[in-house]
């Protein structure tokens, strides 16, 4: 068994509007230190295969399903 995590966030280009709220709010509350946010998202699958397998699989996953190239990036990252 071989656990994949899959992080997906908008690509730096990308204006992302839940992040400006949240780095908007941390000001207001006094934490003007914070300069840049960015807020994405996780996936964590569970694969019957070999390391190097699932890592191709989950990437090739992510691809078609879980990020939009056009506008998102993911990482893909083997836990155990």
């Amino acid at each position: 068994m071989t656990k994949v995590r899959v992080y997906v966030s908008y690509k730096a280009s990308i204006l992302d509007p839940q992040a400006q709220a949240i780095k908007a709010a941390t000001h207001k509350m006094g934490y003007s230190i914070v300069e840049s946010l960015n807020v994405g998202k996780y996936f964590d699958f569970e694969l019957d295969s070999e390391a190097n397998m699932a890592e191709e699989k989950v990437a090739e996953i992510a691809n078609e399903l879980l990020a939009n190239p056009n506008m998102e990036t993911y990482k893909v990252e083997v836990l155990n």
